[in-house]
């Protein structure tokens, strides 16, 4: 990853958990720069980043395993402020010389530690005898300190709930600041990074669209850049910031593949073409899509065949571009760092459908990604900076695979053009209804299932549709969106009547916790 070296900078010491993102995403939004390293690599990474602080995530492994995931002790020697989160301080104690121990009372979930010595890990979130909501998960528990540490804080099952080495600055808590349900998290961590470490937050989208601007044209020099526009949020964002870099050297291709929202294609192609006046190549693809996704059901076979239909296609109008040396890809920060998974977790299969660390071997073309070192959150605030619309930047998040994956079964034209027709009309009564910028995303699936109904005199034997919509801070964790009764009752309603096809409407209410896929 290329270094903003400009910035103060963060490292982030991955152990698993599947929060860590958020810390990063807690980081960034004070305007501090970070970026998430695993655990086997922190000593390569603390040498590239030369970072001003470093924090150690939690994780689902015990210090207590002989074979538990471990640091390079250069971390410590380091001599940058350290902060532990849950498995963190566990760490900092077993490697420093405390002691932990299994077999305790753990705690999981919501619970209170009682502040019981100032410290500038607590500013303005409490004095001593002060209690505070946090959020735990641990199993184990630290049972002495290494010399020089004391306790700051204390919960009914972790005696050693908070603990600070001041005169080295590192400190732990067992709690998870990082989530919304340790309310004043984020403030701790903004006293870790700006009280303790002294950072200033000089982390502005302004300041990164100059960098990766200047990037761009040192990159690329005077050779030509095309962009795989899918038209989504991600795509659009990195070809107008690398038109913005290099003007004509930049030309889109367009690759529709028949599996997007209805309409979604003239809009993409009126934005570039008439708004943005980007070099676009629309490329109608939904003949071999369709026809290579005939007859198949598994959901990862779909995604595959979508990805290499994509390429092929691609390549194709690739090649028909002269002096093309360069491909644009909108990779975003957490395809990368789930990519390269300390635990080796479900990454490989969820974000299958990424380019992350390469193109095939055919392509003779070089990544430019000036997206890699952003959230999804920063893409939205960067297309802002770039002057994109509210209305398009803040557009709820679609698959790469489109449509392909709200269709549980064979992938028929029949099919996709009734979800199409379903999904406009669910997306319609959402933004009539004033709800569209309160969810996070909203989609409809059309499910391989077939119910008997009575519409009018007649029996109808017809497919179910089921409609999701979540709330999210992060992406990551997602709670459904409670409708109002009265605008699902009026979308199931113009959808059974609107579209051919569907004879019921149903209401997805589950949620989502970490690291879960839907609907694929």
């Amino acid at each position: 990853m290329t270094q903003p070296t400009q910035h103060q900078k963060v490292l982030i010491v991955d152990f698993g958990s599947q929060v860590t993102q958020l810390i990063a995403r807690r980081l960034r939004e004070a305007g501090v720069y970070c970026e998430i390293h695993p655990f086997n690599k922190a000593g390569e990474a603390l040498k590239a980043m030369q970072p001003q602080a470093i924090i150690l995530s939690g994780g689902p492994n015990s210090t207590t395993d002989a074979d538990s995931p471990r640091v390079d002790r250069s971390v410590f020697d380091y001599g940058a402020p350290i902060l532990g989160i849950c498995y963190g301080e566990q760490l900092i104690c077993a490697e420093l010389g405390g002691k932990v121990e299994s077999g305790h009372h753990a705690e999981f979930g919501r619970a209170e530690i009682v502040i019981t010595k100032d410290s500038p890990l607590f500013a303005g979130i409490g004095a001593i005898d002060h209690r505070e909501p946090v959020w735990m998960s641990h199993g184990d528990r630290v049972t002495a300190l290494p010399e020089g540490f004391h306790v700051i804080a204390t919960s009914e099952g972790a005696p050693f709930a908070a603990i600070a080495d001041e005169t080295r600055k590192i400190y732990g808590v067992q709690f998870h600041p990082e989530v919304v349900h340790t309310p004043r998290g984020a403030q701790l961590l903004k006293n870790f990074t700006h009280g303790v470490a002294g950072l200033t937050g000089d982390w502005t989208m302004a300041a990164y669209r100059d960098e990766q601007i200047a990037k761009i044209r040192e990159q690329v020099g005077d050779a030509k850049v095309i962009c795989g526009l899918s038209g989504g949020v991600d795509s659009s964002v990195a070809a107008v910031l690398i038109h913005e870099a290099i003007g004509d050297q930049l030309t889109c291709v367009f690759v529709d593949t028949g599996l997007m929202r209805k309409g979604e294609a003239d809009q993409v192609t009126t934005l570039f073409r008439e708004h943005y006046n980007i070099p676009l190549v629309h490329v109608d693809a939904s003949k071999d899509f369709l026809g290579e996704l005939a007859g198949i059901s598994d959901p990862e076979t779909k995604r595959k065949t979508i990805g290499r239909v994509f390429i092929e296609v691609f390549d194709r109008e690739a090649n028909k571009i002269e002096g093309a040396a360069f491909l644009a890809q909108g990779t975003l920060y957490p395809d990368v760092i789930e990519s390269v998974s300390p635990t080796g977790g479900p990454s490989h299969v969820i974000k299958s459908h990424h380019n992350v660390g390469g193109l095939p071997d055919f392509m003779k073309l070089k990544l430019v990604e000036p997206l890699r070192e952003l959230f999804k959150d920063e893409v939205r605030a960067l297309g802002r900076e770039l002057g994109l619309t509210d209305a398009f930047v803040g557009r709820h998040p679609f698959p790469g695979p489109g449509l392909a994956i709200r269709i549980p079964g064979e992938i028929t034209p029949e099919a996709v053009a009734t979800l199409q027709d379903a999904d406009a009309i669910y997306l319609d009564e959402i933004r009539k209804a004033g709800l569209y910028d309160d969810i996070w995303q909203a989609f409809a699936v059309l499910l391989p299932v077939k119910t008997v109904g009575v519409q009018g005199d007649a029996r109808t034997y017809e497919k179910v549709l089921a409609l999701r919509a979540v709330t999210s801070t992060d992406g990551m964790t997602a709670d459904f969106y409670q409708f109002p009764w009265d605008v699902l009752a009026k979308t199931a309603t113009r959808i059974i009547n609107e579209v051919r096809g569907v004879n019921r409407v149903v209401y997805d209410v589950t949620s989502k916790p970490p690291g879960t896929i839907e609907w694929e």
